[in-house]
């Protein structure tokens, strides 16, 4: 008759199925991360079945991302497209706004306080920068979102900003190359960032992000813009965030400006190692 093996009772219990520390392996260099999926059209073909692509990849990163004792509070999702020119030119001629042509206009969607006041004098200060710095506001969009259609939790919506497009052009007079403009936005980004709170998820020439503080299946119902047949674009990188090291919020959704990433930047230890240019062990 076999027995069982004998065992420290003191040691702790593995309810995961990891082994124990041998050789090369320790279970404490395994940590959860998020989830990132890109998918991008070879051929350049601008189309909302991309958009809709990357939405359905993110949706199935759900088990990427991470949600506290509040399952309907996501810790973030979000998802990178090119500028929208189609879906943005109808909705703005709507208003009686004609955008110039593509790349010689900066978007963004901007994170401003639920305070009206507030708001206000945001978007005032942002508008006060951009011309400083030879830019143009052609349009404030209140960004439409549907946190009930999306079933967000209480948690988030106790932090939810207020949700705002602005559109900038060159200064009355003046041509800019679209290189020229994109860095015009980013001065003007980080100028409002600085002296507003404001929180931009993007403003660029060529890119637009939509996120929050969401769920994978909470991002498109609740950014009705993404549902719109005319929202196309030839790529969508999507992330699902599972927070480690810092609190969910709103803004430290992804992706960000130009990436998203699947483990820690922001690891310390990490970052000193590779500056020494040692593996990071």
């Amino acid at each position: 008759m076999s027995s069982l093996p004998s065992r420290n009772p003191l040691a702790p219990v593995s309810l995961d199925g990891r082994p124990a520390a041998q050789g090369l392996y320790d279970p404490a260099f395994e940590h959860d991360a998020c989830g990132v999926a890109f998918v991008a059209d070879i051929a350049g073909r601008v189309t909302h079945a991309t958009v809709e692509q990357g939405l359905t990849a993110l949706r199935n990163l759900d088990h990427r991302g991470a949600s506290g004792s509040e399952p309907d509070t996501g810790d973030g999702a979000g998802i990178l497209t090119q500028v929208p020119d189609a879906f943005l030119r109808a909705v703005l001629a709507g208003q009686g706004l004609e955008l110039p042509a593509p790349g010689c206009y900066a978007v963004g969607n901007a994170f401003l306080s639920q305070d009206d006041a507030e708001g206000v004098a945001a978007r005032t200060t942002v508008d006060a920068i951009a011309a400083e710095e030879g830019l143009r506001t052609l349009a404030w969009r209140d960004l439409p979102v549907d946190p009930d259609g999306a079933g967000i939790g209480a948690t988030a919506r106790s932090v939810m900003p207020r949700f705002a497009q602005v559109v900038l052009v060159p200064a009355e007079g003046e041509e800019l190359t679209p290189f020229a403009l994109e860095r015009r936005a980013y001065v003007t980004r980080k100028r409002a960032e600085h002296e507003t709170g404001t929180y931009f998820a993007s403003l660029s020439t060529r890119t637009l992000v939509y996120k929050g503080m969401l769920t994978t299946g909470q991002l498109q119902p609740f950014f009705p813009d993404l549902l719109d047949e005319r929202f196309a674009s030839a790529l969508a990188l999507v992330h699902s965030r599972f927070s480690t090291n810092t609190f969910p919020s709103w803004p430290l959704a992804h992706p960000y400006r130009y990436i998203a990433h699947n483990g820690e930047i922001n690891t310390v230890r990490g970052n000193r190692n590779w500056m020494r240019g040692c593996p990071t062990v």
